[in-house]
């Protein structure tokens, strides 16, 4: 199984618009970071978690020609927003799939109405089929995914294990049943917005004390927001088995 970071940034990336803050202003390539998203591929499957407005560019760097479906966490903007860019992988494979909890689709089929449409669909609009996430394991592939089920502040969000590996973001609070289903990972990604505490995501010391209680042989952290620090001095900090997740990263398990 290979994973590629394609995104580690929080919801305004770095740099931020007109912001002269330091790491804002770093010319490491390891401290420009797109909207978080990861790309997941084993055996002849390729899937995306989350697709946000830089899904794009992320699609393009990472060289991806085609895409097997795509798995959301939850609806914020900076996970969704991209979904418009599916168009080139549907006219060359058609229907897209995709994969959430009923709550997100009904979010999309707001924002996105022209792709979920039934009735006069403007020429060259993507096709999607939907299939509906709830707190048990579903098939991607060939392989059966276990949901880890968590909240963003007050909204439920879902964090996925792919056989040793699981991917978490915009977690703040789960639950020890859904804790377990983490047992045995060889890798753990999980969010680690700053230092300083915040309200719905996991800050550094919080995310550290997560791992140290999981207990995966190798940990990343993304959904990094520029308040973290420098991404080298960052990594001076952490334990041996926890590395800070760059933009384009790539790890095979």
């Amino acid at each position: 199984m290979k994973i590629t970071f394609l995104g580690t940034g929080t919801s305004q990336g770095i740099p931020i618009i007109g912001s002269t803050h330091p790491v804002c202003l770093s010319t490491d390539p390891k401290d420009k970071r797109l909207r978080v998203s990861v790309l997941i591929e084993w055996n002849d499957f390729t899937y995306v978690i989350d697709c946000g407005p830089d899904f794009r560019q992320q699609m393009l760097n990472a060289k991806v020609s085609k895409i097997d479906g795509i798995v959301f966490t939850h609806e914020h903007a900076d996970h969704t927003m991209g979904l418009d860019d599916i168009r080139p992988f549907f006219f060359r494979q058609g229907d897209i799939d995709l994969y959430a909890h009923k709550r997100v689709f009904k979010a999309l089929k707001k924002r996105f109405d022209y792709i979920f449409t039934s009735k006069n669909k403007y020429p060259g609009v993507p096709s999607v089929v939907t299939h509906k996430i709830k707190n048990k394991p579903f098939r991607l592939g060939d392989l059966d995914v276990i949901p880890i089920d968590g909240l963003h502040y007050k909204l439920q969000v879902f964090g996925f294990r792919f056989k040793d590996f699981a991917y978490l973001t915009d977690m703040k609070t789960i639950e020890d049943e859904e804790i377990k289903k983490l047992d045995n990972l060889e890798v753990l990604v999980v969010n680690a917005l700053r230092e300083e505490p915040h309200m719905s995501h996991f800050n550094l010391e919080e995310a550290l004390a997560f791992i140290e209680n999981v207990k995966p042989k190798r940990a990343y952290l993304t959904h990094i927001s520029h308040h973290l620090g420098f991404h080298e001095e960052v990594q001076q900090k952490l334990p041996k088995n926890v590395f800070l997740a760059y933009d384009n990263l790539q790890i095979n398990i």
